[in-house]
C-alpha cells in the first residue's frame, strides 16, 4: 500500500552535520514508485522494472503453478495489489491480423518496432532511470546515519517514514538481536526472571488464556506491562515490546471488562457498524490497561458444528464473515497511524486458514476430534470459502498481524494422503498470502504450534522460518528457539534475507504503532473499562443478536403484570452465558465477572417472577414458562462434539421443557450456546424458542427482547441441522433440509 507523505519543513539546524532526507525531500508518485523498483533491481537483478504495476485487484487473476497445477484467484473490488513478478504469467494471445488475413506467428524485425522518436524516447528513459538509481542509492547511502550531527540516530527520529526508521534500525542489529525480536514469551515463564527480556532482547511476550497478574485490576495490569516494556528498553538498541493478549469478546481476561457477545452471536446481528464499534470499545478497555496487540478477530469460515471454537467464528458463509472483518477497522483504526493513539490496537487475523472446515476425525491433537486437524479440498473451493476472508482483511482493512492456523491442509487435486501444518505451508504463507494477497504485516503462530511441524525441533524451526512464519509464540521454549534459531542462520539453512524480512516487518509494526515514542500505557482512559457507556453497547449486540426461531400464538413478547417461571440454570448463571475465553480460557461456570444474567433482566421488567434451576418449585398460578437451555464453557478443541461434548440436550435441560411445557400454558424456551443444539423432538412442545448464543456480561439485552423494548431481528450466521448427523451441513449444499436454514430469524416489532 503506497501512502501519501505530505511535505514537511526542514527542522531547524537540520543543514548541518550529517545528511537527512526529510519528509520535504522524499519523492511521491511514480519517482517514488520508480525508486521502489530500482531498489529492487539492485538487490535482484532479475527483477523486471516495468512489470508488476498496480492494477486493480478485481481484474488480477494469476494462474499459480503449484504443486497438483491448481489455480489462485483472488478477488476484490476496491483493492489494489502488486503482481508477483516471480510468477511466470500467462502467455500472451496470439496475434490476430486484419480480417481475412492470417496472424503471422513470425516476430517483427526491429525495424519494423521503430518509433521514429523510439532513440530520443530510448536515451531519455536511459538518463531518468541513471538519476533514479542515483537516487535511489541516497536513503541507503546515509540510513545508517543520525539525521542530525551528535542526535539520536535515525530510527527514534519520528520526522522520518517507517521505512527510514525501520531500514536504519535493522541495520543496527546483531543476528542475536534480530532473532530475538522474532521470539514471543509468555508472561508466566518470565515473572520470575524479568531479565529474560533483556537477555534474549525478546520482541513481544503475551498473556494467554487465564494468564493475568496477581492484581487482577486495570492497575494491576498496567503496572505489570510496564515492568516488562522497562526491560525491553533496557537493551542497546532501546526495542519496545509489543505485549500480546487474547481479548476476544471484549477485554476477557480483566475482571469488571465488558464483554460481548462472542462472534457467533455478533454474525446474527448482521451489523457491521456494530461490531465495528464492540471492537473500538474492546480496544480502548485493553489499551488502557498496557496490551497494544489482540489476537482477534476470527475470520475463520465454521463449516461444521462438532467444531469447538464454532462460537469464535461470524457464522459459516464467507460473504458474511468479509461483513464482519470489519472488526479489523474498529480495532486499528481506519489509518495505520491510528494505532498510536490510545483507542487503538494492532489486531490479528486468524486462524490462517481453514481451520474451521476441517474433516471430523481428523485431528492431530490430542483427544480433540476436529479441531486442529486437516482441511481436505482443491485450491479453487479453498479460496472461495477459506482463503477471501484474508484477502479483505488485507486489501480492505490492512490488518497488521496474521495467526497462521494449527491446522492442515491437503489439496485434492495433488492426491490426498499429503497434508502439510499451515506453519510449514511456504505455498498459503508467502507464494499465496505474501506475494499474491499482498500482506506485508507480520505472521505470529499459534501457542507452539511449530512443534506439530514433523522432525526434530531445529527442523521444526527452520521449516517454519522458511515457510514464512515471522514470529513465534514459544510461551515456554523461548530461549531454545533463539539459540535453534541463531545455529540455523549460521550453519545456512536459513537465509540472512529471511530474517531480514521477519524482522522488518515486525520493526514496521512497531514504528507505525508509535512505540518507540510512547512505549508506556496510557492509563487516562482506565475509567471507560467497564463504564456505562460501553456496556450499552454490549446490551445493545445481545439484544441484535438474538434470534427467534419459532412464535406460536404470538406468546413474545412478554408482558410485565404476567406472572412468569423461570427454569434452568442457565438462566442465572452469568459464566455460562459468557462462556470460553472469560477471565480463563477453558471460562467457568459462576459468578465470574459483573454483570446482569437473563434472570436478572426478566426480574428488572416484571416484580411476578418466580425462578427454579430444576423446576422443582410449584408451577400453579404461572402465565408463563420461560426455560433457559444450553452449555457450559468451553474453549478450542476441549469442545469439540465426541471429546465429553454433543449437540444433543442435557438431560436435565430435557426435564425442564418437558415439566415447564406440558404444565404451563405458555412455554418459551432460551438455548444459551455457542452453536445450534438438537432440539428436533422438543420443538413441538413449545410455544416460543429464541438462540441467545453466548451473550457475555450484559444478559439484560436478552430480557430487552422478550418484553418487546427491543425488537427481535436476529438472523441464523449457521445452519440449524435437524440432528447431529447432518452435520457438516452449510447453505448452498444440493442436500439441504435443515430444520431451520442460515439466514433464518422471525421478527417481533416493539412491545408498547
Amino acid at each position: 500500500m503506497v501512502r501519501k507523505v505530505r511535505p514537511r519543513p526542514r527542522p531547524p539546524g537540520s543543514a548541518g552535520g550529517a545528511v537527512a532526507i526529510t519528509a520535504a525531500a522524499r519523492p511521491t508518485g511514480f519517482v517514488r514508485h520508480m525508486i521502489q523498483r530500482v531498489n529492487l533491481v539492485a538487490v535482484n537483478p532479475s527483477f523486471p522494472v516495468f512489470t508488476g504495476l498496480r492494477c486493480p485487484i478485481g481484474r488480477f487473476v494469476d494462474s499459480y503453478g503449484g504443486a497438483g497445477g491448481g489455480s489462485w484467484e483472488t478477488t476484490s473490488p476496491s483493492a489494489e495489489v502488486v503482481a508477483d513478478p516471480g510468477v511466470p504469467r500467462p502467455p500472451r494471445p496470439a496475434a490476430r491480423g486484419p480480417p481475412g488475413r492470417a496472424a503471422s506467428s513470425e516476430r517483427p524485425r526491429r525495424d519494423d518496432l521503430r518509433h521514429p522518436h523510439s532513440r530520443i524516447i530510448a536515451t531519455r528513459i536511459g538518463r531518468s532511470l541513471v538519476a533514479l538509481a542515483t537516487i535511489a542509492a541516497l536513503p541507503s547511502a546515509i540510513a545508517a546515519q543520525p539525521a542530525q550531527a551528535g542526535g539520536p540516530p535515525a530510527y527514534l527520529d519520528a520526522r522520518l517514514s517507517a521505512s527510514a526508521r525501520v531500514s536504519d534500525l535493522l541495520g543496527r542489529m546483531t543476528l542475536e538481536e534480530k532473532v530475538g525480536q522474532m521470539t514471543q514469551a509468555e508472561r508466566g515463564a518470565i515473572d520470575g526472571d524479568r531479565d529474560q527480556i533483556t537477555a534474549l532482547a525478546l520482541g513481544s511476550v503475551l498473556s494467554g488464556g487465564g494468564s493475568v497478574p496477581a492484581d487482577n485490576t486495570p492497575s494491576g495490569w498496567a503496572d505489570m506491562v510496564d515492568a516488562y516494556q522497562s526491560k525491553a528498553l533496557a537493551t542497546r538498541l532501546k526495542i519496545p515490546l509489543l505485549y500480546g493478549i487474547d481479548s476476544v469478546h471484549g477485554h476477557n481476561n480483566l475482571v469488571g471488562a465488558t464483554v460481548f457477545p462472542h462472534n457467533i452471536g455478533l454474525g446474527a446481528t448482521r451489523d457491521p457498524g456494530l461490531v465495528k464499534e464492540a471492537e473500538q470499545i474492546t480496544a480502548v478497555e485493553t489499551k488502557a490497561t498496557g496490551p497494544q496487540w489482540v489476537f482477534a478477530p476470527c475470520v475463520c469460515v465454521s463449516r461444521d458444528l462438532r467444531w469447538g471454537r464454532t462460537y469464535e467464528s461470524f457464522g459459516e458463509d464467507p460473504r458474511l464473515v468479509k461483513e464482519m472483518a470489519v472488526a479489523i477497522e474498529g480495532f486499528q483504526g481506519r489509518r495505520k497511524s491510528d494505532m498510536a493513539t490510545n483507542r487503538h490496537v494492532l489486531a490479528t487475523a486468524k486462524h490462517f486458514a481453514g481451520d474451521g472446515d476441517t474433516v471430523f476425525g481428523s485431528s492431530t491433537s490430542g483427544t480433540y476430534t476436529i479441531d486442529q486437524g486437516v482441511t481436505v479440498t482443491d485450491r479453487k473451493t479453498f479460496a472461495k470459502i477459506d482463503l477471501s476472508p484474508y484477502v479483505t482483511a488485507v486489501h480492505k482493512y490492512g490488518v497488521g498481524s496474521i495467526m497462521p492456523s494449527f491446522s492442515s491442509v491437503d489439496w485434492t487435486e495433488d492426491g490426498v494422503g499429503n497434508p502439510v501444518k499451515m506453519s510449514a505451508h511456504k505455498e498459503l504463507l508467502t507464494d499465496v498470502l505474501k506475494k499474491k494477497i499482498g500482506f506485508d504485516g507480520f505472521l505470529i503462530s499459534d501457542w507452539e504450534a511449530i512443534h506439530q511441524i514433523p522432525g526434530d525441533y531445529p527442523t521444526q524451526v527452520r521449516t517454519a522460518v522458511n515457510a514464512g512464519m515471522d514470529m513465534f509464540m514459544e510461551p515456554y521454549s523461548a530461549p531454545q528457539f533463539v539459540q535453534t534459531l541463531i545455529a540455523e542462520v549460521k550453519a545456512g539453512r536459513v537465509p540472512m534475507a529471511r530474517i531480514d524480512d521477519a524482522v522488518r516487518r515486525i520493526l514496521t509494526a512497531k514504528v507505525e504503532m508509535g512505540l518507540f515514542e510512547h512505549p508506556f500505557t496510557d492509563r487516562n482512559l482506565a475509567p471507560a473499562i467497564g463504564s456505562a457507556q460501553h456496556r450499552a453497547v454490549a446490551r445493545e449486540a445481545v439484544a441484535k443478536s438474538q434470534v427467534l426461531l419459532k412464535n406460536a400464538g404470538h406468546a413474545l413478547p412478554l408482558r410485565k403484570n404476567e406472572r412468569i417461571y423461570v427454569a434452568g440454570v442457565n438462566a442465572d448463571d452469568i459464566g455460562n452465558q459468557a462462556g470460553g475465553w472469560t477471565v480463563t480460557w477453558q471460562g467457568s461456570s459462576g459468578d465470574i465477572i459483573p454483570g446482569t444474567t437473563i434472570l436478572d433482566g426478566i426480574k428488572q421488567n416484571s416484580s411476578h417472577v418466580t425462578y427454579s434451576a430444576d423446576a422443582s418449585a410449584p408451577m400453579s398460578g404461572s402465565d408463563v414458562g420461560v426455560v433457559v437451555v444450553g452449555e457450559t464453557p468451553y474453549a478450542e478443541g476441549v469442545g469439540d462434539v465426541g471429546n465429553g461434548h454433543t449437540l444433543n440436550l442435557s438431560d436435565a435441560d430435557k426435564a425442564n421443557i418437558d415439566k415447564v411445557c406440558a404444565a404451563i400454558r405458555t412455554c418459551v424456551v432460551l438455548d444459551v450456546a455457542g452453536r445450534p443444539q438438537i432440539v428436533t423432538d422438543r420443538l413441538p412442545a413449545m410455544d416460543a424458542f429464541v438462540m441467545s448464543w453466548l451473550p457475555g456480561s450484559e444478559g439484560a439485552g436478552v430480557a430487552d427482547v422478550l418484553f418487546g423494548k427491543r425488537p427481535f431481528t436476529g438472523r441464523l450466521p449457521v445452519t440449524w441441522p435437524r440432528s447431529e448427523a447432518q452435520e457438516p451441513i452449510n447453505v448452498g449444499d444440493r442436500a439441504y433440509r435443515p430444520l431451520f436454514p442460515y439466514g433464518y430469524g422471525l421478527r417481533t416489532g416493539r412491545h408498547h
